[in-house]
Order: structure tokens, then sequence, then C-alpha cells
């Protein structure tokens, strides 16, 4: 689901984008909450959609890459050889795109006639993570990042699609984990997937599974993280600011987090039997060499600000609307709102006076 804003000259109009696993695309009016047009019977299930609105077309990606116009005409497609499809897009500079599928990034140039017809054509695929990619992000003009179901953080030039950086993050079995008692004990897969990317531009925020992994772009090293965020997989966050952010989980939860120096007592290098995060830097992605978090220098903790409890099921996603607000929506059917208690009791205050004023003290 996506915006889709389009300029005719005389009037800009937003409307809403919607994909569904029917095989189906929809254009609704936000303002009257009509399904305005649709398109049903596709070759394949759209699992995401990119709006190029320089250029006034949409992209969907599923089982092929289509380019669409504002009136739902298609204007080219092209079909691809993966089994997952592509599952994210992105745009890059110089009209080109990014497309996540299965293990590689495809980039597609788009190229416009002077009859104004569209043609899309593949320029180049990056091949270097492991696993599977689950999450494709703009960081700024000049630079993407893509996360991988493996733990990979790839950070990438934009314009020559170079990596700039890249971190590893494993799971470190302890030597007591040779125990088969043990073994039956140790972290799922899941715990080390990238499930979620975020940006503003200075930081990259990365939930991996139950954890989160704050990246500086700047110096393109680790600056924070929480190994155990949550009770279960994160599943979006969102940095409020350089040294706050939020993030929502699997458990039902929706928690504020700030970045603040490791006291004295930092978190113990080994967890036990659990193991321990450890972070890798390599050129290339076969063979990193790994790292000790505790030994990576001026790294930080998340420590918890604020937990809002209210949802019975996954929360999925959040809205933040800043001081107006914050909606969360969950597997149990329910959108919250939630405001800032304090801020609204001084809204409380503040209009009981003017209140009073009007009405002379009275």
């Amino acid at each position: 689901m996506t915006t889709f804003t389009c300029d005719d000259g005389d009037t800009t109009h937003t409307s809403l984008l919607t994909a569904s696993s029917d095989r189906s695309l929809s254009l609704w009016d936000p303002d009257t909450g009509n399904r305005v047009q649709t398109i049903s019977d596709l070759q394949s299930s759209v699992k995401c959609l990119l709006v190029l609105e320089r250029l006034c077309v949409f992209v969907s990606g599923g089982g092929e890459l289509c380019v669409w116009n504002k009136d739902f005409q298609l204007q080219c497609h092209r079909p691809n050889h993966s089994d997952t499809g592509i599952t994210a897009l992105i745009e890059l500079p110089k009209n080109c795109i990014a497309a996540a599928m299965d293990k590689e990034i495809v980039i597609y140039r788009l190229t416009v006639s002077t009859d104004s017809s569209i043609s899309v054509a593949e320029v180049r695929c990056l091949s270097d993570h492991q696993d599977r990619i689950r999450a494709l992000i703009n960081v700024n003009d000049g630079l993407f990042a893509s996360g991988s179901h493996a733990g990979e953080l790839i950070l990438w030039d934009a314009i020559e699609w170079n990596i700039m950086a890249y971190e590893h993050i494993l799971w470190e079995e302890s030597p007591a984990c040779t125990h088969a008692e043990i073994r039956l004990a140790a972290p799922k897969p899941s715990e080390m997937s990238i499930q979620h990317l975020t940006t503003n531009g200075r930081h990259i925020l990365a939930a991996v599974g139950s954890g989160l992994y704050v990246f500086s772009v700047l110096t393109k090293t680790v600056v924070a993280y929480r190994k155990a965020a949550h009770d279960s997989n994160v599943l979006h966050t969102m940095l409020l600011s350089d040294s706050e952010l939020m993030s929502c989980s699997e458990d039902g939860s929706v928690r504020m987090w700030e970045i603040q120096d490791l006291p004295l007592s930092a978190e113990p290098a080994s967890s036990g039997f659990f193991g321990m995060w450890t972070f890798g830097r390599a050129n290339k992605p076969s063979a990193p060499p790994l790292k000790k978090v505790v030994d990576v220098p001026n790294i930080r903790m998340l420590e918890l600000t604020g937990d809002l409890i209210g949802h019975s099921g996954a929360v999925q996603m959040f809205v933040s609307f800043r001081e107006n607000g914050l909606v969360t929506c969950s597997t149990d059917h329910l959108l919250i709102l939630w405001k800032n208690g304090e801020r609204q009791s001084q809204l409380r205050s503040l209009a009981l006076f003017q209140k009073l004023e009007e009405n002379e003290g009275l």
C-alpha cells in the first residue's frame, strides 16, 4: 500500500494505491473511501509497489516487474526468473530502480522515448548477499541499504552500485553448546534475520530477530545495540531522532528507546548457553572476521524509556504523528491511537485557563 500523487497542471490529487495476493491492483479516493479503479487477473500476485512521481507512473513487483501510468494502463513489463519473485522496490538516481529477488538485487533502468512510451531494461545484478534479502531501503540521495535473512547489512552506492560498508550480525555459540541438551536451547535461525530497516539519513536502525542494531552511516560502524529488545521478533522500527527510536514486536508491545553510554558494568561478553551477538566487517561478504560487541570502541546501549501495552496480538506496524500521537495496528484487528499523557494534561490546563480568561475568571 502506498500513496500516488499526480500533478495534472491545475490540480494535484493524492490517491491510495493498494495491491493484494488476489492478483489485483486498486486505486482509492482517501477523501471518500471509494474505489476509483481496479485491475484484476494479473499474471501473479503483487508483493510490492513503487511510485515514481517525477514520471507520473508506478511500478508493481511480484512474479514480474510492471510499469503503469496514472490511468492504470500497462506501459511495459519484464518477467523475472526467481521463484520468490520481487519482494521489495526502491527508486535510484538516473531513472533506475532496485528490485530485491531472493539473494540478489537487480538494477533496472527506465527509458522514456520521444513519444512518451516507457521501456525497462536490466543493467546490473548484485549478488553479494549470502541469503534471502528481507529489507531494502533508500538511505539518502547517494546511498541505499539491504538486509538479509542471515543478518547481513550492506550499504550501497546508489549511483555506482558498489558496496560501501558491510556488517554481519552473527550468533556465536559458546563451547558449552556442544552438549545435546544445550543445542536444544540454541537460538532459531530467525533470531539473526533482519526483519526491518529504517533510516534518517545519518543512522540505520535494523530489527534483527528480537533485537535492535544501530549503524552510523557517517562512520560506517555500530554505535548501539540491544540484543533482546523484545520477547519475540521485532516487526517494525522508527528513528525519532539521532538518540531516540521506537520498535514493535510479535509479542504485542510497542517500545521507546534512548541511545545511552554503556555503564561500567556493561553487558558480559558471553551470555552462557545462549551465545552472544558478534559483528563482522569485510570487503566481501564471504568470510568476514568477527568482532565481539564489547570490543567495538565507543559502542553504546539502548535504554528502555517507554512501553505501550494494549494489543493482544502481534503489532505489525505503527505510524507516528509526532506531538499529535501514535497509531498502532495489530493482528488483533485493532487500531489504537496513543497520546502523550503529559502533553495532553498541559493542553487541557491551557484550555481551562483560556476558558477562564474568556469568562473573566468565573
